[in-house]
């Protein structure tokens, strides 16, 4: 029964006031038409049927991690902003209203509508357009629309945010290595933080897709339109076609024929459009994940030469204090003889006629202090302690 029938129960969010954010919701059935709904948790269930523990997954409230949820009669999807329930004819999307899911409405109502093989309504070129661009998409089941519409919006996020960060990272990172200020160095680390973030996120997303495509029973049982045919079929095992009852990894795959022919054939057990969907978007998602190993590469290398220059610093510092202190200890020595004739001592220089002996003695000091430093100098030169 679909879940169109069901509406009744509830009051589009048209006819009144939106309560909440998290009772906004968006139904699209498999023509594409939206239906904007303010119905709280209890409603969703009962027309859904979705156990709450799995609709606990989609509360904005709650900190759930990106998670693909394949059930007997839906699919639950949670993957960053987008939180979807998926049916065998309809996608119910939480929060229409935010403008990172307005656009995926709008792409899940032009590619949600299945494209007649007829084409009515349209010229023979433009059918024949359709069918060479479209139609290879349009011959897969609802939920596997929905899910590719959901999954490229995901990775097309996931990547526009890293182009945004790349955007900002780059030119701050080279500006910090021309200028180390606290400023610039405040910058890079908010940024490293996101970058952080975001490659959690992303990583999320990626292990998820990974899961699926290394379980066929898992990717199988997201094919609702094949679990309900089976359950709503009247004839017994030995008059049902072999795919309904083909175990999964038992026997070849049957591919498609050419679409000429009209008709194809699958196995229960048949999940390559799946596997191919969730490969491209897995390489997308790889995609963007290397460029954030990128950038933190190049962080990382940033960090490294500003941590050179650091040490560049802080030696020359080093050689200064070394300079500075070996001149003190000559100037305390100089600072001696000043001393010792400051004492009110007898000196037989002090008689009269003997005032030239005091300069010589300054003289004499002055060079031997400056002797000493320059002995200190070289010393440190030969043993590398300073530059040359």
């Amino acid at each position: 029964m679909p879940l169109s029938a069901s509406l009744l129960q509830l009051q589009p969010s048209s006819q009144k006031k939106k309560t909440a954010v998290s009772r906004s919701w968006v139904l699209l059935d498999h023509h594409g038409k939206p239906t904007v709904l303010d119905a709280d948790k209890h409603a969703i269930m009962r027309l859904v049927k979705i156990h709450a523990r799995d609709l606990r997954i989609l509360d904005p409230l709650l900190s759930y991690p990106s998670t693909i949820l394949g059930r007997d009669k839906l699919i639950v999807l949670n993957l960053e902003h987008i939180k979807a329930i998926i049916t065998a004819d309809e996608v119910l999307l939480r929060d229409p209203t935010d403008d990172d899911v307005v656009p995926i409405v709008e792409e899940l109502r032009r590619r949600l509508p299945k494209v007649s093989a007829s084409g009515e309504g349209r010229g023979e070129e433009e059918t024949c357009a359709q069918d060479g661009e479209g139609g290879d998409e349009n011959e897969f089941p609802f939920e596997i629309r929905a899910l590719e519409v959901l999954f490229e919006a995901i990775c097309s996020f996931l990547d526009a945010r890293t182009r945004e960060l790349e955007t900002a990272a780059y030119p701050a990172l080279d500006e910090l290595t021309s200028k180390i200020s606290s400023r610039n160095l405040d910058r890079v680390r908010k940024l490293k933080c996101a970058m952080t973030r975001l490659t959690s996120r992303v990583q999320k997303i990626r292990d998820e897709l990974e899961n699926l495509l290394d379980d066929d029973d898992d990717m199988a049982d997201l094919y609702l339109s094949r679990k309900s045919t089976v359950s709503s079929s009247p004839t017994s095992s030995s008059d049902a076609p072999k795919w309904l009852y083909g175990s999964p990894n038992t026997g070849s795959r049957i591919h498609k024929s050419s679409r000429a022919s009209g008709t194809t054939v699958q196995r229960e057990d048949d999940v390559e459009e799946l596997e191919m969907l969730l490969e491209a978007n897995f390489m997308q998602i790889d995609g963007t994940l290397n460029k954030l190993a990128t950038l933190r590469e190049y962080i990382d290398d940033t960090e490294d030469y500003i941590n050179i220059q650091l040490d560049n610093h802080r030696n020359q510092l080093i050689q200064l204090e070394l300079f500075i202190s070996a001149g003190t200890v000559c100037m305390s020595l100089y600072s001696l003889v000043a001393a010792i004739f400051g004492m009110n001592i007898p000196y037989t220089w002090k008689s009269p006629g003997h005032e030239h002996v005091f300069k010589w003695v300054v003289i004499f000091a002055g060079m031997v202090c400056a002797s000493l430093f320059l002995s200190i100098v070289s010393y440190a030169r030969r043993k590398g302690l300073v530059g040359s």
